[in-house]
């Protein structure tokens, strides 16, 4: 009897060993996932968050566990910002149900948050965080096509429609030119000739957004690419009261294989609109704008940075989409036909921004 129960004893040992080492096994899977747990009982006490969770919150393992979340409000080593957000998806997730959030955190990622409960979970809360940022940033890049293959379709459809009937306006305006003058209002026709030119100008710029002309490559060094761009760009810069400077030594052993006409308009659109985001800014500090240069890989990354006024966060998504413009007078295609360009070139182009401390451009070109 006793040989049997010593037997029976030992089986449940063995058994509860086997069960230890799985759920051993299961958990360390959990601790080392690329996306954040965390796990509330039906008291509303944290019981479990792995390591990930514990980075994303920038706080101890140890120093959440156990806690309700009342208490991780409360918790000191955690900032305001991911305390707005924590409530703000308790609420959604208690009061209207949500399961599924999407949120951006102060560094400008992208997070999907999916929370899990009811009966298959027993009572118990699992919220999971898993980064998108690289979904969203393909699913932008594929939007961004989408909406430049639909300007092209409508930038071919209205060049025609509108230029030939703004080119018999502007001549017969010039027939009556003299006749206006005998009546003294040549002001007249001048500010109607100078809308028309304008009206073109836009077309213009709406063909050279839907269809750039195909690159013609010629290998140049990037040193002196940025050199001209400066040259041209400096006279304006001392009208505006700014410095440009060109961080980079000539002896700098880059080369690009480039349409240098193509890039060099990439390079004044983002300059002039530094200076036009430095003349913005009312205040005493002079401008500065630094043009660097530097390999990453295969790549080439050039960086156009100035201290104007700055971008909000919220808006730099849509600064390359055309006809979007932060400026009163903007056409919103400068960014656009931009992004194409260094597109058509195989390479990328990125901004970022703190509103009032200014914007940083960053271009990648294929380097030789």
């Amino acid at each position: 009897m006793l040989s049997e129960f010593q037997d029976t004893l030992l089986e449940s040992v063995k058994a509860f060993q086997s069960t230890q080492l799985v759920m051993n096994k299961y958990e360390n899977v959990l601790q080392h996932m690329d996306s954040g747990i965390m796990l509330f009982d039906s008291e509303g006490v944290l019981t479990f968050i792995n390591v990930q969770m514990a980075k994303l919150l920038e706080t101890p393992r140890h120093a959440l566990i156990g806690c309700n979340l009342l208490q991780i409000l409360l918790h000191p080593h955690l900032n305001q910002f991911k305390k707005r957000k924590i409530l703000r998806i308790y609420r959604e997730t208690i009061f209207y149900r949500k399961k599924n959030h999407e949120v951006i955190d102060e560094y400008g990622r992208h997070w999907l948050i999916t929370v899990k409960y009811g009966d298959q979970m027993d009572g118990d809360f699992l919220l999971s965080v898993k980064d998108v940022s690289e979904f969203r940033q393909i699913e932008q890049t594929a939007y961004q096509n989408d909406k430049l293959a639909m300007l092209g379709k409508i930038s071919a459809a209205i060049a025609h429609e509108i230029r030939n009937p703004l080119t018999t306006i502007r001549g017969f305006i010039q027939l009556l030119r003299p006749h206006l003058v005998q009546l003294g209002k040549d002001e007249y026709a001048r500010i109607i000739l100078a809308e028309i030119d304008r009206a073109n100008d836009i077309i213009f710029e709406f063909l050279n957004s839907s269809k750039p002309t195909a690159p013609q490559m010629v290998v140049v060094s990037v040193y002196s690419l940025l050199k001209e761009v400066v040259l041209l760009t400096e006279s304006e810069g001392h009208m505006k009261g700014c410095e440009i400077n060109l961080l980079l030594s000539e002896d700098a052993n880059m080369n690009v294989s480039i349409d240098v006409k193509q890039i060099k308009q990439v390079l004044l659109n983002i300059i002039k609109n530094a200076l036009d985001a430095i003349e913005e800014v009312k205040c005493d500090h002079s401008g500065v704008i630094n043009i660097t240069a530097k390999p990453e890989g295969k790549y080439v990354n050039i960086s156009i940075q100035d201290n104007g006024n700055g971008i909000d966060k919220t808006l730099l998504a849509h600064l390359f989409d055309p006809f979007f413009t932060t400026k009163e007078k903007g056409t919103g295609l400068g960014l656009s036909v931009s992004y194409r360009i260094v597109r058509n070139h195989k390479g990328t182009i990125s901004v970022d921004s703190i509103k009032g401390a200014g914007t940083i451009f960053e271009i990648w070109l294929p380097m030789v």
